[in-house]
Protein backbone atom coordinates (compact mmCIF):
# COMPACT_ATOMS: atom_id res chain seq x y z
CA UNK A 1 0.00 0.00 0.00
CA UNK A 2 1.74 2.98 -1.30
CA UNK A 3 1.56 6.61 1.41
CA UNK A 4 -1.17 7.87 -0.11
CA UNK A 5 -3.59 5.20 0.19
CA UNK A 6 -2.87 4.35 3.55
CA UNK A 7 -3.90 8.41 4.26
CA UNK A 8 -7.08 7.36 2.96
CA UNK A 9 -7.24 4.55 5.02
CA UNK A 10 -6.66 6.26 8.18
CA UNK A 11 -8.74 9.31 7.43
CA UNK A 12 -11.45 6.58 6.63
CA UNK A 13 -11.20 4.74 9.49
CA UNK A 14 -11.49 8.13 11.60
CA UNK A 15 -14.78 8.82 9.37
CA UNK A 16 -16.13 5.38 9.81
CA UNK A 17 -15.17 5.85 14.30
CA UNK A 18 -17.17 9.33 14.20
CA UNK A 19 -19.96 8.37 11.99
CA UNK A 20 -20.77 4.70 13.12
CA UNK A 21 -23.73 5.43 15.35
CA UNK A 22 -25.02 7.87 12.57
CA UNK A 23 -24.63 5.42 9.88
CA UNK A 24 -26.23 2.70 11.84
CA UNK A 25 -29.28 4.47 13.42
CA UNK A 26 -29.80 5.76 9.81
CA UNK A 27 -29.75 2.06 8.15
CA UNK A 28 -31.67 0.55 11.06
CA UNK A 29 -34.19 3.58 10.02
CA UNK A 30 -33.98 2.11 5.85
CA UNK A 31 -35.02 -1.12 7.55
CA UNK A 32 -38.32 0.15 8.48
CA UNK A 33 -38.88 1.61 5.51
CA UNK A 34 -40.33 -0.41 2.71
CA UNK A 35 -39.12 0.59 -0.69
CA UNK A 36 -40.66 3.13 -3.01
CA UNK A 37 -40.62 3.44 -7.02
CA UNK A 38 -41.47 6.16 -9.12
CA UNK A 39 -44.75 3.97 -10.14
CA UNK A 40 -46.21 4.66 -6.68
CA UNK A 41 -46.73 8.40 -7.54
CA UNK A 42 -48.62 9.31 -11.13
CA UNK A 43 -47.68 13.01 -12.65
CA UNK A 44 -50.92 14.01 -13.60
CA UNK A 45 -48.97 16.54 -16.43
CA UNK A 46 -46.72 13.72 -17.74
CA UNK A 47 -46.75 12.96 -21.32
CA UNK A 48 -45.14 10.18 -20.36
CA UNK A 49 -45.71 7.15 -18.85
CA UNK A 50 -46.27 5.54 -15.14
CA UNK A 51 -41.89 4.28 -15.58
CA UNK A 52 -40.80 7.60 -17.07
CA UNK A 53 -39.44 9.70 -14.33
CA UNK A 54 -41.11 13.31 -14.59
CA UNK A 55 -40.89 16.85 -12.16
CA UNK A 56 -41.47 20.41 -12.78
CA UNK A 57 -38.75 23.58 -13.25
CA UNK A 58 -38.48 25.08 -10.05
CA UNK A 59 -38.59 28.44 -10.20
CA UNK A 60 -42.09 28.93 -12.57
CA UNK A 61 -44.86 29.61 -11.40
CA UNK A 62 -48.44 29.53 -13.01
CA UNK A 63 -48.67 32.72 -15.08
CA UNK A 64 -50.88 35.66 -13.29
CA UNK A 65 -52.36 37.26 -16.29
CA UNK A 66 -54.14 34.18 -17.83
CA UNK A 67 -57.08 31.91 -16.64
CA UNK A 68 -55.40 28.68 -16.84
CA UNK A 69 -52.24 29.75 -14.97
CA UNK A 70 -50.51 29.26 -18.49
CA UNK A 71 -47.90 28.94 -19.92
CA UNK A 72 -46.01 29.55 -16.02
CA UNK A 73 -43.23 32.25 -15.98
CA UNK A 74 -40.12 32.40 -14.21
CA UNK A 75 -39.19 33.93 -10.85
CA UNK A 76 -35.28 32.77 -10.33
CA UNK A 77 -34.42 31.20 -6.86
CA UNK A 78 -38.16 31.24 -5.72
CA UNK A 79 -38.95 27.46 -6.21
CA UNK A 80 -42.36 26.56 -6.36
CA UNK A 81 -44.00 24.53 -3.53
CA UNK A 82 -47.01 23.16 -5.60
CA UNK A 83 -44.65 21.76 -8.58
CA UNK A 84 -45.05 18.00 -8.96
CA UNK A 85 -41.63 16.88 -6.93
CA UNK A 86 -42.84 13.50 -6.23
CA UNK A 87 -40.96 11.87 -8.29
CA UNK A 88 -37.47 13.79 -7.16
CA UNK A 89 -38.45 13.10 -3.50
CA UNK A 90 -38.67 9.02 -4.34
CA UNK A 91 -35.59 8.89 -6.60
CA UNK A 92 -33.66 10.49 -3.69
CA UNK A 93 -34.89 8.86 -0.53
CA UNK A 94 -33.94 5.78 -2.69
CA UNK A 95 -30.45 6.87 -3.13
CA UNK A 96 -30.16 7.74 0.86
CA UNK A 97 -31.56 4.57 2.41
CA UNK A 98 -29.51 2.13 -0.22
CA UNK A 99 -26.56 4.76 0.82
CA UNK A 100 -26.97 4.20 4.70
CA UNK A 101 -27.50 0.24 4.07
CA UNK A 102 -24.60 0.07 1.99
CA UNK A 103 -22.26 2.45 4.51
CA UNK A 104 -24.07 -0.38 8.12
CA UNK A 105 -23.10 -3.38 6.10
CA UNK A 106 -19.59 -2.02 5.17
CA UNK A 107 -18.71 -1.12 8.72
CA UNK A 108 -20.79 -3.70 10.32
CA UNK A 109 -20.63 -6.82 7.89
CA UNK A 110 -24.19 -7.56 9.23
CA UNK A 111 -25.82 -9.33 5.76
CA UNK A 112 -29.73 -8.08 6.78
CA UNK A 113 -28.39 -4.32 5.71
CA UNK A 114 -27.27 -5.80 2.15
CA UNK A 115 -30.41 -7.80 1.67
CA UNK A 116 -32.41 -4.66 2.09
CA UNK A 117 -30.29 -2.42 -0.40
CA UNK A 118 -30.58 -5.33 -2.85
CA UNK A 119 -34.29 -5.26 -2.61
CA UNK A 120 -34.13 -1.65 -3.19
CA UNK A 121 -32.40 -1.37 -6.03
CA UNK A 122 -33.82 -4.43 -8.01
CA UNK A 123 -37.68 -2.96 -7.71
CA UNK A 124 -36.31 0.17 -8.44
CA UNK A 125 -34.03 -0.11 -11.44
CA UNK A 126 -34.84 -3.73 -12.89
CA UNK A 127 -38.23 -5.25 -12.23
CA UNK A 128 -40.87 -4.73 -14.97
CA UNK A 129 -43.70 -3.64 -12.56
CA UNK A 130 -41.90 -0.55 -10.83
CA UNK A 131 -38.56 0.27 -12.67
CA UNK A 132 -37.42 3.67 -13.96
CA UNK A 133 -36.77 3.88 -17.41
CA UNK A 134 -33.36 4.65 -18.53
CA UNK A 135 -33.81 8.64 -19.47
CA UNK A 136 -35.06 11.74 -17.92
CA UNK A 137 -37.48 13.10 -21.14
CA UNK A 138 -39.76 14.66 -18.82
CA UNK A 139 -37.75 15.84 -16.32
CA UNK A 140 -38.16 19.74 -15.26
CA UNK A 141 -41.35 20.26 -17.60
CA UNK A 142 -42.54 23.86 -17.84
CA UNK A 143 -46.72 23.43 -17.91
CA UNK A 144 -47.70 25.31 -20.99
CA UNK A 145 -44.33 25.88 -22.85
CA UNK A 146 -42.69 22.20 -22.85
CA UNK A 147 -42.53 18.68 -21.69
CA UNK A 148 -39.39 18.14 -20.72
CA UNK A 149 -36.06 20.01 -20.51
CA UNK A 150 -32.23 19.04 -20.83
CA UNK A 151 -31.34 20.78 -17.56
CA UNK A 152 -33.24 18.07 -16.23
CA UNK A 153 -30.44 15.67 -16.46
CA UNK A 154 -29.52 17.20 -12.73
CA UNK A 155 -32.26 15.89 -11.03
CA UNK A 156 -30.50 12.39 -11.30
CA UNK A 157 -27.40 13.66 -9.42
CA UNK A 158 -28.25 11.72 -6.52
CA UNK A 159 -27.69 8.17 -8.27
CA UNK A 160 -23.82 9.06 -8.14
CA UNK A 161 -24.04 7.24 -4.62
CA UNK A 162 -25.87 4.23 -6.01
CA UNK A 163 -22.58 2.73 -7.70
CA UNK A 164 -20.61 3.41 -4.85
CA UNK A 165 -22.86 1.40 -2.31
CA UNK A 166 -22.95 -1.72 -5.11
CA UNK A 167 -18.92 -1.72 -4.92
CA UNK A 168 -19.42 -1.70 -1.12
CA UNK A 169 -22.35 -4.35 -1.64
CA UNK A 170 -19.92 -6.79 -3.79
CA UNK A 171 -19.16 -9.04 -0.85
CA UNK A 172 -22.36 -9.78 0.18
CA UNK A 173 -23.99 -13.43 0.66
CA UNK A 174 -26.90 -11.46 -0.35
CA UNK A 175 -25.70 -10.03 -3.71
CA UNK A 176 -26.03 -11.60 -6.85
CA UNK A 177 -24.14 -11.23 -10.28
CA UNK A 178 -27.51 -11.32 -11.71
CA UNK A 179 -28.23 -7.95 -9.91
CA UNK A 180 -24.92 -6.65 -10.63
CA UNK A 181 -25.05 -7.05 -14.51
CA UNK A 182 -28.92 -5.83 -14.76
CA UNK A 183 -27.42 -2.14 -12.59
CA UNK A 184 -24.45 -1.91 -15.15
CA UNK A 185 -27.07 -2.12 -18.20
CA UNK A 186 -29.08 0.18 -16.82
CA UNK A 187 -26.82 2.74 -15.96
CA UNK A 188 -25.17 1.98 -19.27
CA UNK A 189 -28.53 2.48 -20.99
CA UNK A 190 -28.48 6.06 -18.97
CA UNK A 191 -25.27 6.82 -19.99
CA UNK A 192 -25.90 6.16 -23.63
CA UNK A 193 -29.01 8.69 -23.48
CA UNK A 194 -27.29 11.38 -21.71
CA UNK A 195 -24.85 10.93 -23.95
CA UNK A 196 -27.19 11.06 -27.04
CA UNK A 197 -30.16 12.90 -26.93
CA UNK A 198 -30.64 16.71 -27.69
CA UNK A 199 -31.14 16.68 -23.63
CA UNK A 200 -28.44 15.45 -22.90
CA UNK A 201 -26.48 16.92 -25.00
CA UNK A 202 -27.66 20.28 -24.14
CA UNK A 203 -27.06 19.68 -20.76
CA UNK A 204 -23.22 18.70 -20.76
CA UNK A 205 -22.74 21.89 -23.26
CA UNK A 206 -24.22 24.32 -20.57
CA UNK A 207 -22.15 26.72 -19.08
CA UNK A 208 -22.91 26.74 -15.49
CA UNK A 209 -23.26 24.54 -12.67
CA UNK A 210 -25.83 21.80 -14.84
CA UNK A 211 -22.46 20.90 -17.23
CA UNK A 212 -20.44 20.34 -13.70
CA UNK A 213 -23.24 17.89 -12.70
CA UNK A 214 -23.73 16.42 -15.89
CA UNK A 215 -19.54 15.42 -15.80
CA UNK A 216 -20.17 14.17 -12.28
CA UNK A 217 -22.67 11.99 -13.82
CA UNK A 218 -21.56 10.42 -16.38
CA UNK A 219 -17.40 10.12 -15.12
CA UNK A 220 -19.05 8.36 -12.13
CA UNK A 221 -21.65 5.97 -14.68
CA UNK A 222 -18.51 5.19 -16.89
CA UNK A 223 -16.69 4.07 -14.44
CA UNK A 224 -19.34 1.92 -12.87
CA UNK A 225 -19.87 0.37 -16.67
CA UNK A 226 -16.56 -0.14 -17.87
CA UNK A 227 -16.43 3.18 -20.55
CA UNK A 228 -13.11 4.24 -20.60
CA UNK A 229 -13.87 6.11 -23.48
CA UNK A 230 -16.32 8.13 -21.84
CA UNK A 231 -13.72 9.00 -19.04
CA UNK A 232 -11.31 10.27 -20.81
CA UNK A 233 -13.76 12.69 -22.48
CA UNK A 234 -14.99 13.72 -19.22
CA UNK A 235 -10.70 14.01 -18.22
CA UNK A 236 -10.47 16.44 -21.22
CA UNK A 237 -13.76 18.25 -21.17
CA UNK A 238 -13.03 19.04 -17.62
CA UNK A 239 -9.18 20.57 -18.72
CA UNK A 240 -10.36 22.54 -21.56
CA UNK A 241 -14.15 23.19 -21.12
CA UNK A 242 -15.14 23.35 -17.82
CA UNK A 243 -12.51 25.10 -15.73
CA UNK A 244 -11.36 27.78 -18.64
CA UNK A 245 -15.22 27.96 -19.36
CA UNK A 246 -16.32 28.50 -15.44
CA UNK A 247 -13.79 29.43 -12.92
CA UNK A 248 -12.63 33.05 -12.78
CA UNK A 249 -9.04 33.87 -12.28
CA UNK A 250 -9.35 34.43 -8.67
CA UNK A 251 -10.83 30.89 -7.86
CA UNK A 252 -14.96 31.94 -7.60
CA UNK A 253 -17.53 31.21 -10.51
CA UNK A 254 -19.16 33.89 -11.77
CA UNK A 255 -22.07 32.49 -13.42
CA UNK A 256 -23.07 31.02 -9.83
CA UNK A 257 -22.05 34.41 -8.28
CA UNK A 258 -24.81 36.24 -10.21
CA UNK A 259 -27.64 33.98 -9.44
CA UNK A 260 -30.01 34.96 -6.47
CA UNK A 261 -28.51 32.20 -4.54
CA UNK A 262 -24.53 32.94 -5.08
CA UNK A 263 -23.46 31.34 -1.67
CA UNK A 264 -25.54 28.65 -1.99
CA UNK A 265 -24.63 27.74 -5.73
CA UNK A 266 -20.94 28.37 -5.55
CA UNK A 267 -20.79 25.75 -2.64
CA UNK A 268 -22.95 23.30 -4.92
CA UNK A 269 -20.71 23.75 -8.42
CA UNK A 270 -17.44 24.04 -6.25
CA UNK A 271 -18.20 20.39 -4.31
CA UNK A 272 -19.50 19.14 -7.79
CA UNK A 273 -15.79 19.89 -9.37
CA UNK A 274 -14.16 18.04 -6.45
CA UNK A 275 -16.39 14.65 -7.03
CA UNK A 276 -14.68 15.04 -10.29
CA UNK A 277 -11.52 15.24 -9.30
CA UNK A 278 -11.82 12.82 -7.03
CA UNK A 279 -13.33 10.51 -9.68
CA UNK A 280 -11.29 11.05 -12.44
CA UNK A 281 -7.91 11.20 -11.25
CA UNK A 282 -5.93 8.53 -12.32
CA UNK A 283 -1.80 7.49 -11.43
CA UNK A 284 -0.79 9.96 -14.34
CA UNK A 285 -3.02 12.11 -14.54
CA UNK A 286 -4.50 13.90 -11.36
CA UNK A 287 -6.77 16.34 -11.76
CA UNK A 288 -6.50 18.00 -8.22
CA UNK A 289 -2.51 19.14 -9.70
CA UNK A 290 -3.49 20.20 -12.71
CA UNK A 291 -3.71 23.75 -13.10
CA UNK A 292 -4.57 26.60 -16.89
CA UNK A 293 -1.63 28.48 -17.71
CA UNK A 294 -2.91 31.38 -15.48
CA UNK A 295 -2.93 29.01 -12.37
CA UNK A 296 -6.73 28.24 -12.38
CA UNK A 297 -7.31 24.58 -11.12
CA UNK A 298 -9.81 22.96 -8.18
CA UNK A 299 -6.78 24.19 -5.78
CA UNK A 300 -7.50 27.78 -6.47
CA UNK A 301 -11.34 27.69 -6.32
CA UNK A 302 -10.99 26.12 -2.79
CA UNK A 303 -8.79 28.54 -2.42
CA UNK A 304 -11.37 31.04 -2.97
CA UNK A 305 -14.68 29.83 -0.81
CA UNK A 306 -12.74 28.28 2.25
CA UNK A 307 -12.57 31.40 3.91
CA UNK A 308 -16.04 31.97 3.25
CA UNK A 309 -17.11 28.75 4.46
CA UNK A 310 -15.34 29.05 7.97
CA UNK A 311 -16.70 32.68 7.97
CA UNK A 312 -20.06 33.03 6.28
CA UNK A 313 -20.43 36.49 7.74
CA UNK A 314 -17.53 37.26 5.38
CA UNK A 315 -18.86 36.56 2.08
CA UNK A 316 -18.69 39.95 0.15
CA UNK A 317 -22.16 39.19 -1.70
CA UNK A 318 -25.71 39.71 -0.86
CA UNK A 319 -27.61 36.90 1.02
CA UNK A 320 -28.92 34.01 -1.09
CA UNK A 321 -32.69 35.11 -1.52
CA UNK A 322 -33.64 31.65 -0.12
CA UNK A 323 -31.61 29.00 2.23
CA UNK A 324 -28.94 31.16 3.18
CA UNK A 325 -29.60 30.00 6.81
CA UNK A 326 -28.93 26.51 5.45
CA UNK A 327 -24.94 27.01 4.36
CA UNK A 328 -22.55 25.53 5.45
CA UNK A 329 -23.01 21.92 5.66
CA UNK A 330 -21.38 18.98 5.68
CA UNK A 331 -20.41 18.60 1.59
CA UNK A 332 -18.33 15.51 0.71
CA UNK A 333 -15.87 18.01 -1.54
CA UNK A 334 -14.11 19.05 1.69
CA UNK A 335 -13.04 15.87 2.49
CA UNK A 336 -12.36 14.63 -1.31
CA UNK A 337 -10.00 18.02 -1.38
CA UNK A 338 -8.94 17.96 1.89
CA UNK A 339 -7.53 14.21 0.81
CA UNK A 340 -6.32 15.09 -2.80
CA UNK A 341 -4.96 18.37 -1.70
CA UNK A 342 -3.26 17.41 1.30
CA UNK A 343 -5.21 20.31 2.84
CA UNK A 344 -5.92 18.61 6.59
CA UNK A 345 -7.79 21.68 7.42
CA UNK A 346 -10.05 20.92 4.82
CA UNK A 347 -11.07 17.64 6.64
CA UNK A 348 -11.58 19.37 9.56
CA UNK A 349 -13.72 21.93 8.15
CA UNK A 350 -16.12 18.71 7.05
CA UNK A 351 -16.07 17.14 10.23
CA UNK A 352 -17.30 20.23 12.26
CA UNK A 353 -20.10 20.59 9.91
CA UNK A 354 -23.86 19.49 9.92
CA UNK A 355 -23.83 16.16 8.55
CA UNK A 356 -27.47 16.07 8.40
CA UNK A 357 -29.20 19.20 7.42
CA UNK A 358 -32.45 19.43 7.79
CA UNK A 359 -33.30 21.97 5.11
CA UNK A 360 -34.90 20.41 2.14
CA UNK A 361 -32.67 22.75 -0.89
CA UNK A 362 -29.86 21.86 1.27
CA UNK A 363 -30.18 18.15 1.21
CA UNK A 364 -31.48 18.88 -2.26
CA UNK A 365 -28.10 20.08 -3.21
CA UNK A 366 -25.80 17.48 -1.46
CA UNK A 367 -24.92 15.07 -3.85
CA UNK A 368 -22.99 12.59 -1.56
CA UNK A 369 -24.97 11.01 1.40
CA UNK A 370 -22.79 8.38 2.81
CA UNK A 371 -19.20 9.73 1.97
CA UNK A 372 -17.27 6.50 3.67
CA UNK A 373 -18.63 4.94 0.29
CA UNK A 374 -16.39 7.28 -1.76
CA UNK A 375 -13.01 6.67 -0.27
Amino acid sequence: MDQSQQVKEQIKKKLIEGDRPWIISKAEQALRTEPRHITDERAAMSEGGPHDYYSNGDYWWPNPDTPDGLPYVQRDGESNPDNFNAHRLVLREMRTHVAHLAAAYAVTGEEKYAARAARWLKEFFLDEETRMNPHLLYAQAIPGICSGRGIGVIDTLHLIDVPQAVYALQGSAEWTEELTNGLKRWFADYLHWMCTHTYGIDEMNATNNHSVCWFVQASVFARFTGNEERLAFCRDRYKHVLLPGQMAPDGSFPRELARTKPYGYSIFVLDNMATLCHTLSVPGDDLWTFELADGRGIRKGFDYLYPYLTDKSSWPYPPDIEHFAGWPARISGLLFAGIGLGRPEYIRLFESLERDPQDTEVRRNIAVRQPVLWI
